[in-house]
């Protein structure tokens, strides 16, 4: 097999890669559609973690509510930044699974901060 044709996929991915990239194997061959295919959408569904989990944790941890055409902006280079993170470092570093941590951290804290104003408003 030409050598140009095939890319290697890691093994030791990071769990939720892992989970999205199950069924590649060790190799891709780039002119087999079935695992091309298999590769583009472990690579889409990875991405669209880390940009649902980046939004998550941006509003979490965010307090100020921002105008429309900022918040619009904000948005747009978060979903632009996070495709490049994915890209390049996505198969390499526990991006999705330090954003998972981060926004359960920050929703504990919201809604312990929560609580926490609600009580004082009651007594």
């Amino acid at each position: 097999m030409n050598e140009e044709n095939v890319l290697n996929v890691p093994n030791d991915l990071w769990p939720i890669a892992d989970f999205f990239f199950q069924g590649l194997g060790t190799e891709v061959n780039m002119n087999n559609e079935n695992e091309v295919a298999l590769l583009f959408r472990g690579f889409f569904l990875l991405y669209l973690t880390v940009v649902i989990l980046a939004i998550v944790t941006f509003k979490l941890g965010f307090a100020r509510k921002l105008p429309l055409i900022q918040n619009i902006i904000v948005y747009a280079v978060l979903i632009i930044g996070t495709f490049f993170l994915t890209l390049i470092l996505g198969l390499n570093l526990p991006i999705a699974e330090s954003l998972l941590a981060s926004a359960v951290v920050l929703g504990i804290y919201r809604l312990r901060l929560h609580r926490e104003r609600s009580g004082r408003n009651e007594g």
